[in-house]
């Protein structure tokens, strides 16, 4: 799945548009783990959620930092988890979302990161989205080959990329069928 330039000013739906934060939900359809003959450049997860109308949504997830890495700071990802239950699942859809921030949600129920290989990442990945039967995030809406959402990981300064924005942190939650679910929040080097 080759990286492509977004398509600028293109509506996806009424009222989006490319760089929105925006929150999706729906059922699991596919899950893959990048692949490139170079290693280094391995730094994607991607999750194709059904959201009942329209085209599926892919969602990126970052698992490497190769900006860091080539900052020579830790290139790894900090993972917490915030754990709940559930009786009743979301609405299925993508909509704009206002904000996200995970200063309110570490106030809200204390989380604890782990640092985490990419490797290490991917099978994480690959047991959550394996056991989940519907799938809620929010990050920024693209439109490539695909439509998808990306930035889904703490939007905040980090080691190697200085712009602090609050308020648009991006995040995962898998639902399972014993009635628990898990939120991922994902950090990188240096963020606070």
């Amino acid at each position: 799945m080759p990286h492509r330039r977004k398509q600028p000013g293109r509506r996806i739906s009424v009222g989006l548009n490319n760089g929105d934060l925006v929150h999706v939900a729906g059922t699991p359809i596919a899950f893959a783990a990048e692949i490139d003959r170079v290693p280094a450049n391995i730094d994607h997860f991607w999750i194709t959620i059904g959201i009942g109308t329209g085209e599926p949504i892919r969602i990126a997830l970052s698992t490497h930092s190769r900006q860091n890495a080539a900052a020579g700071v830790d290139p790894r990802m900090r993972v917490g988890i915030i754990p709940s239950t559930w009786q009743k699942l979301p609405v299925a859809g993508l909509v704009k979302s206002t904000c996200l921030d995970y200063h309110v949600l570490e106030t809200a129920s204390p989380v604890a990161y782990v640092d985490y290989e990419r490797p290490a990442l991917e099978r994480l990945l690959t047991e959550k989205v394996t056991r989940a039967i519907f799938i809620e995030a929010w990050g920024e809406l693209y439109v490539r080959t695909h439509v998808g959402i990306h930035q889904v990981h703490s939007m905040r300064a980090s080691c190697s990329v200085p712009r602090d924005y609050i308020g648009r942190d991006g995040a995962i939650r898998f639902y399972f069928p014993d009635g628990t679910a898990e939120m991922l929040l994902f950090k990188y080097c240096g963020q606070p």
